[in-house]
């Protein structure tokens, strides 16, 4: 029984990956209270003893010997602790070994529960640490099926399942059942029923870790990403700088002919795509920032609380807005800046 016992574990860590010594502990600790409940013993006193390599079990009972025996589950009698010890006297701590028919049924039922118990901990911990390494990663991820009344998409992500909230869904992006898809991890955390794993397809980590992918100097850390601003579906703003004079970092994260960016954005479903370079010289920045409109002058109101005025050629004025002031809002969350832009001839027209 012994043998057979240890080779199941064997077969739960070669199949489950479950270190052999997770559930030897678990089942050790067991058997130790079924012990405590069925056999007695002095509290935390009592010896298990597992160990799979010389493939032997000792179970053992500690109890108090003595003359008057007032607590039969954790005392005995002289008489009978001299069985185990023919020089005992009164308060001599006794260990009472106990046979394999002794403890075998405790064994039995306290293993089949922990193994049950452990090989769900244990593939928990393992989906978390597994997620957890992949927190701010992207994953590949499988469509299920779609919530039809919430609009949340179940996604399948290597041994489980995951929610992508409409909230964290691109907008006006329709997911089919069984595609493939990138999602960002944004976080994992730890539930009752195994990790939850938050995901977005709209997080400004999502562009940067494709970015990261896809232009090896940045990989390499040659090109650094400084800043990142993004409204899913619509339009990014990526700020990069190169640590090496001879390298472009705007045209490493374009590529040749676009290649580079075109993925990128036909993996976001068209989204537009600025790359700026970063500056340390604010009105620099804020310039590059208001990529692809030209900018004619910046000039810094309030450094404190970094408000700037923009003049921009009259007619860039629209192109430096952007629809619905996205162009400029962006800009503002890339630079940190409060953008005031101003035609240059101090006249707005009719738009």
């Amino acid at each position: 029984m012994t043998n057979e016992f240890f080779e199941a574990l064997r077969m739960l860590e070669k199949e489950k990956g479950i270190p052999m010594e997770y559930l030897v502990e678990k089942i050790r600790n067991a058997i130790l209270i079924a012990v405590k409940r069925d056999a007695g013993g002095l509290e935390d006193s009592n010896v298990v003893n597992i160990d799979p390599d010389a493939g032997t079990f000792y179970v053992a009972v500690r109890k108090m010997a003595r003359k008057d025996v007032e607590n039969p589950a954790a005392e005995l009698t002289l008489e009978k602790a001299r069985e185990y010890k023919p020089d005992a006297v009164d308060g001599d701590i006794i260990e009472i070994p106990l046979e394999t028919h002794d403890f075998g049924r405790i064994a039995a039922q306290a293993a089949k529960h922990v193994i049950r118990q452990g090989i769900r901990e244990a593939e928990r911990d393992q989906l978390l640490a597994e997620y957890q390494s992949r927190q701010n990663d992207i994953v590949t991820a499988t469509v299920l099926r779609t919530d039809p009344k919430r609009g949340g998409v179940t996604l399948e992500i290597g041994r489980s399942e995951a929610v992508l909230p409409k909230s964290e869904q691109v907008p006006g992006e329709v997911l089919r059942d069984g595609e493939r898809i990138k999602v960002y991890v944004v976080d994992v955390v730890s539930g009752e029923k195994g990790p939850r794993i938050m995901i977005s397809r709209t997080h400004p980590g999502l562009v940067k870790r494709l970015f990261e992918m896809q232009v090896p100097e940045i990989y390499d850390g040659v090109v650094e990403i400084k800043a990142i601003s993004r409204e899913a579906g619509s339009r990014t703003k990526l700020a990069v700088y190169s640590r090496d004079e001879n390298v472009d970092a705007v045209g490493a994260c374009i590529g040749p002919k676009g290649s580079r960016v075109s993925g990128i954005v036909e993996e976001l479903g068209g989204e537009k795509i600025d790359v700026v370079k970063y500056s340390e010289v604010p009105e620099e920045f804020i310039a590059a920032a208001l990529s692809p409109s030209d900018v004619v002058s910046v000039e810094i109101e309030d450094a404190e609380n970094r408000v700037c005025r923009v003049t921009v050629p009259d007619h860039q004025l629209s192109l430096a807005i952007g629809n619905k002031g996205q162009n400029a809002r962006l800009a503002a969350k890339l630079t940190g800046w409060k953008i005031d832009i101003r035609p240059e001839s101090g006249f707005y027209g009719e738009e």
